[in-house]
């Protein structure tokens, strides 16, 4: 019939491989890659390269950066990332050494202070005298002064902390993502297909899409 005649004649134009390619003169053997199980099909071999993937380089990129802040990204070849790890983590460091060292002077002080000396380094500030009984720096002035430096410390502590571990997953997620599949290895072929009712027998057409990864 004219209609199963269309289809069929349908079937065989798209049943041609669409990515079909014949050796061309001049090209060798090792210059082509023939599909086994479809012989007509011939991909040129510089276009099939695969890059090695290595599953352990997300665990060692974040081991090295546990170790050493940058040496993951340094492992990654992310050079350029490393001194601004550097600088946030040293930041950080800073931010708490400086405020550690001002909680101590100012709690030594008014430790000294409430055990009735008066020797402290903020007692005479002005080296105008030691008069006792009035300090230049209270003591309420030395415990709240001691306090403030006491929870800047804190915070900064949990910032470089916090900066670490951005550090470690930093490397982990971009030693994963330099992994990541993003070749022009891909391919859609279509397949038309033709079946028949078990019961009635009457045709069912279709048309396969298939995409290859």
């Amino acid at each position: 019939m004219p209609k199963n005649l269309l289809f069929f004649c349908l079937v065989m134009i798209l049943g041609l491989p669409m990515h079909a390619q014949e050796v061309q003169p001049g090209e060798t053997e090792q210059d082509t890659i023939v599909d086994r199980s479809n012989p007509e099909v011939v991909v040129k071999a510089d276009r099939v390269k695969k890059k090695a993937i290595n599953p352990l380089a997300p665990s060692k990129a974040a081991f090295y950066s546990a170790v050493l802040p940058g040496l993951g990204q340094i492992y990654n070849q992310r050079y350029w990332k490393v001194p601004i790890v550097f600088g946030a983590i040293g930041t950080g460091v800073y931010a708490y050494i400086y405020n550690d060292d001002l909680y101590d002077r100012f709690r030594d002080a008014f430790k000294r202070r409430r055990a009735g000396f008066t020797d402290d380094e903020f007692y005479d500030i002005n080296n105008s005298g030691v008069v006792p009984g009035s300090p230049d720096l209270s003591d309420e002035a030395l415990q709240d002064a001691q306090e403030r430096y006491q929870r800047d410390r804190d915070l900064a502590l949990v910032i470089t902390i916090g900066l670490y571990a951005l550090n470690i997953i930093d490397a982990n997620v971009d030693a994963h993502l330099k992994q990541f599949n993003v070749d022009e290895d891909l391919s859609l072929e279509l397949k038309p297909y033709l079946e028949y009712h078990p019961i009635n027998s009457d045709p069912n057409y279709g048309l396969a899409i298939t995409i290859k990864l």
